[in-house]
């Protein structure tokens, strides 16, 4: 194997029907990879295709110069055929039968057959997790993983080999070209998540689904919901009944109506995300960013006295009453209950812009808080101000305000790991410039290169690899309504980011990077992701 040249696209090359291969590394070169009509599974004269525009960026790419045409016969092969490997297969089939127009039969194999897309985890390519390894011969394609997760991530990496027109939800005339090769592959980062904010203006079970999607596309393995905030508390408490039904009643602009999930919705939520490996992280922000629960619950006000609810965009002003009977009650049965709709490790608690909140009792509240987060099975997550406190073992600290660096060296002075969001690197809800329509600008604007081209080791004072467990957008959505402005602000900058989580270190490249994600221009229209058109991006 050898590395990926960070400058170069790589395509497949045949010189001429029936004649020798030959392999080319260059950025500009037009070429006209044909095959032999002989062979097996050759392609039609004048068949190009390219193992040069992958985002995320692979550890290492071999290019051997022939191509590969998925023929009508092929089959999906899976082994072992346990159930959980069956269904990966499912989702494979289910994302190339649209367009292709082929049965795509899954079904266990222990043998290879040639023509055949291979899933397997027999076959060890030591790479951990998520890493696999692809492989295009002449003969068909194999997907190799230690575990099924690695799958899912090389089913993204062959779909992304595959045309365009490979996610289109109707017939295409193909031909269905792969250019042989082989792919080695693994995250530099075990956290590469994106957040989204359901809680100024909320988004359908569908919406978020359709989201889900998207992000998986781009070997996203975390998705951290913003459930509740001064504007909406948006999951449905089965003890506290009122949270959803006064709480989740209202949205920033004043829309009324039912905004908050059920359990089984959420639950429904998480299990969809699961069957992509992409594990939900629940937020439920406290001690600030709580009016909706203090509209909802009288008792959680010092003074007894429900706010109003608030559909406006301001923040800092509210807090729970951390002296009051009913909050530690209210916190545990709040928290246990979505500890119990998520199986994966994390509880989100937020923490953060606790203004109205005194610095005795925050810390009060953190001491109380982190046993009760270790009780319901889970490690604790808040934004960087919890790092003021003194921690628990085990806490993650998520950097967010590029003006404070002070939180997160504390946070790795107390031993705990850091998640890195900077808002000017990693907020979706920046302006990308002065001219789009959506987004806000505190932390500056948010292009698409400066969302890409940074090193999380050297981001910030202190904070080393060691420190970091990984990174993660984020989507507030004090502006964002639909699913079309979550698209629009989400790429293609969020792939940016999702490459600076996956790839290894030392490999980001603007000059490589915008020329691959201009080819990505045309795979997000034939799926209907409306995107940013940056003119700094030289679209296809």
């Amino acid at each position: 194997m050898r590395t990926v040249l960070q400058s170069f696209v790589l395509l497949a090359v045949c010189a001429g029907c029936g004649g020798g291969a030959t392999r080319t590394e260059t950025a500009d070169a037009t070429t006209d990879p044909t095959t032999d009509a002989a062979t097996p599974y050759g392609c039609p004269a004048g068949t190009t295709a390219t193992l040069g525009n992958l985002v995320p960026l692979p550890v290492a790419v071999t290019v051997d110069g022939g191509l590969f045409c998925l023929p009508a016969t092929a089959a999906i092969e899976v082994d072992p055929p346990t159930p959980e490997l069956l269904a990966v297969g499912q989702y494979l089939a289910a994302h190339l039968r649209p367009a292709t127009g082929f049965a795509l039969e899954v079904r266990g194999a222990t043998t290879p057959q040639p023509g055949n897309i291979r899933l397997t985890t027999v076959t060890e390519p030591g790479l951990g997790e998520e890493g696999y390894g692809l492989t295009v011969s002449a003969g068909g394609v194999t997907v190799s993983a230690a575990q099924p997760a690695g799958l899912m991530r090389g089913i993204q990496t062959l779909r992304q080999l595959l045309p365009a027109a490979i996610e289109a939800a109707t017939p295409q005339p193909g031909p269905w070209p792969l250019a042989t090769g082989s792919v080695t592959d693994q995250p530099r980062f075990a956290w590469r998540g994106v957040m989204l904010d359901v809680a100024r203006h909320f988004f359908s079970v569908a919406d978020v689904k359709h989201f889900i999607d998207e992000v998986a596309y781009y070997k996203i393995n975390r998705f951290h919901v913003h459930l509740t905030d001064d504007q909406g508390w948006r999951l449905a408490i089965t003890s506290w009944p009122q949270l959803s039904a006064i709480g989740g009643s209202t949205e920033v602009g004043g829309a009324t109506g039912k905004f908050f999930y059920s359990q089984a919705e959420f639950a429904d939520i998480v299990a969809y995300a699961a069957a992509r490996y992409i594990t939900v992280v629940p937020e439920m922000d406290m001690p600030g960013h709580s009016n909706a629960a203090l509209a909802s619950y009288a008792e959680l006000n010092c003074d007894h006295t429900a706010t109003a609810l608030y559909t406006g965009t301001n923040v800092g002003f509210s807090s729970l009453c951390i002296d009051a009977s009913p909050t530690a009650q209210f916190v545990s049965d709040a928290l246990g209950e979505v500890a119990a709709l998520t199986p994966g490790m994390w509880l989100h608690i937020g923490g953060d812009e606790a203004k109205s909140t005194s610095a005795a009792d925050y810390a009060a509240f953190m001491q109380t808080l982190q046993p009760l987060v270790a009780a319901s099975g889970k490690m604790l997550i808040g934004w960087a101000e919890i790092a003021h406190t003194p921690l628990k073992a085990g806490a993650i600290v998520q950097h967010w305000n590029p003006y404070d660096t002070t939180s997160v060296q504390l946070a790795v002075q107390q031993h705990a790991k850091v998640i890195l969001s900077p808002a000017n690197r990693a907020y979706l809800d920046m302006k990308y410039d002065g001219d789009t329509p959506l987004g806000l600008v505190w932390a500056g604007l948010v292009d698409e290169q400066q969302a890409y081209a940074w090193d999380p080791a050297t981001e910030l004072s202190g904070v080393g690899e060691s420190d970091i467990l990984g990174v993660e957008a984020a989507l507030w959505t004090e502006t964002i309504a639909t699913i079309a402005d979550i698209e629009v602000m989400a790429f293609p900058r969020l792939a940016g980011l999702a490459e600076v989580g996956w790839s290894p270190a030392g490999s980001n490249d603007w000059a490589s990077y915008r020329l691959r994600i201009a080819a990505h221009g045309p795979r997000l229209t034939t799926k209907g992701v409306g995107f940013y058109r940056s003119t700094r991006i030289p679209w296809q």
